[in-house]
């Protein structure tokens, strides 16, 4: 098949590394002059771990990540664990992979050019059409090409070819990156969050490294109101230090890293799926067919298991495979969609009630058997089949 796909992030790569292999001619069509990543760290689930071993850079991605074992969150009136939830024995087989966006990207990124994927920068999609002959994308330079036998879009939560109209979540975060400091208290196989009400929220996020430096990383973030930013930019950078310190001392050899307001970067967030996520020779991945909060981990995962199984469903089911892919997913990105948005209220809103919910009726029943080993399969992204009706991720 002739192949277009609109957005170089890591579904788009993703999805051009499998089709590659299976011998389509494409074209990766990025927006960007210079094709980079946007955004902070992530942690790759191990389902998304499954997907980057068929693409033949997990042990690369494992190299350049941070492996988390634990899950830890508590709040600040009383240190009471809120979240607490383990992947397994420390140093077994399972755990999420904390990595920076540019180390990943960097990864998915030599492989497909090693492997001969044809990328075409500074092409910003603005519109597709469908026609008996194949479809067409134009772009804000003004030309159009095709046609193409499909294309698929992975131009992410403002792709402009992607009818999802999503809902505006109140709360968004600021992150940025520092070293990983000598001498601090906080594991380097954690992620560790503090809670004040579900008003503040810090978090340590291990990172392991960035392209070409060898220096051990981690990601900071704070939540703010979707509309705090610019307040929050024209308040003194000490101000917020000092409040986030006061909230959680020992971040303060990460706060402290911090030396302008530039440092950090407003993330904005959103919630929708879309029902049907293709259209005639058009078919949506990763956020630009769901959009949720970062509250699960999922946002990667989801894109990486999209990737797979729509191109497992070229693969193996050719003239049907849209609809197979739109099958393959709906279980798995639907649950997970609904849980984030039942679960993130809990942690980042204006709400009184719900935090107390969280922290005495939630907390205590997350311990009782099942629930811990649930909680460790829904963080994990296997609570259920992550791709249904497609061969099996080993």
């Amino acid at each position: 098949m002739k192949i277009a796909i609109v957005g170089c992030g890591i579904g788009g790569l993703a999805s051009a590394i499998m089709l590659q292999e299976q011998g389509h001619e494409l074209t990766v069509f990025d927006q960007f002059e210079t094709s980079a990543p946007v955004g902070s760290g992530l942690v790759i689930q191990p389902v998304g771990q499954r997907v980057l071993s068929s693409l033949g850079v997990l042990h690369h991605a494992i190299d350049a990540g941070a492996k988390i074992f634990h899950m830890l969150g508590h709040e600040t009136k009383r240190n009471r664990a809120v979240l607490n939830v383990a992947y397994g024995a420390k140093g077994g087989a399972d755990f999420g992979l904390a990595i920076h966006r540019a180390a990943l990207f960097d990864i998915l990124w030599k492989r497909a050019n090693a492997i001969g994927v044809a990328i075409a920068n500074g092409h910003k999609a603005i519109h597709s059409t469908a026609s008996d002959i194949g479809r067409m994308v134009t772009f804000e330079h003004g030309t159009t090409v095709g046609p193409f036998d499909l294309v698929i879009d992975a131009a992410g939560a403002n792709s402009p070819l992607s009818p999802l109209v999503a809902r505006d979540l109140s709360y968004g975060a600021i992150w940025g990156t520092v070293d990983w400091p000598n001498g601090t208290s906080l594991a380097q196989d954690e992620l560790r969050q503090k809670y004040h009400r579900a008003k503040n929220m810090i978090g340590i996020l291990p990172l392991g490294t960035m392209p070409n430096d060898n220096t051990p990383k981690a990601a900071l973030f704070w939540s703010l109101p979707r509309n705090g930013y610019n307040t929050w930019k024209q308040n003194l950078l000490s101000q917020w230090q000092n409040d986030a310190i006061a909230l959680w001392p020992e971040i303060e050899p990460f706060v402290s890293q911090i030396k302008s307001h530039d440092d950090m970067t407003m993330a904005k967030y959103s919630h929708g799926t879309l029902r049907r996520p293709y259209s005639d020779r058009l078919v949506h991945v990763g956020d630009a067919t769901h959009r949720a909060s970062p509250q699960l981990g999922q946002g990667a995962n989801m894109a990486l298991l999209d990737a797979y199984a729509m191109a497992e469903s070229l693969r193996t089911k050719p003239s049907n495979a849209l609809e197979n892919y739109a099958r393959a997913r709906k279980w798995h990105a639907g649950i997970y969609q609904a849980m984030s948005w039942a679960f993130t209220p809990m942690y980042q809103s204006d709400s009184r009630l719900l935090p107390i919910l969280r922290d005495y009726l939630l907390a205590p029943a997350s311990v009782v058997p099942p629930v811990p080993q649930i909680l460790t399969k829904l963080v994990c992204g296997s609570l259920v089949n992550p791709a249904r009706g497609v061969a099996p991720l080993d």
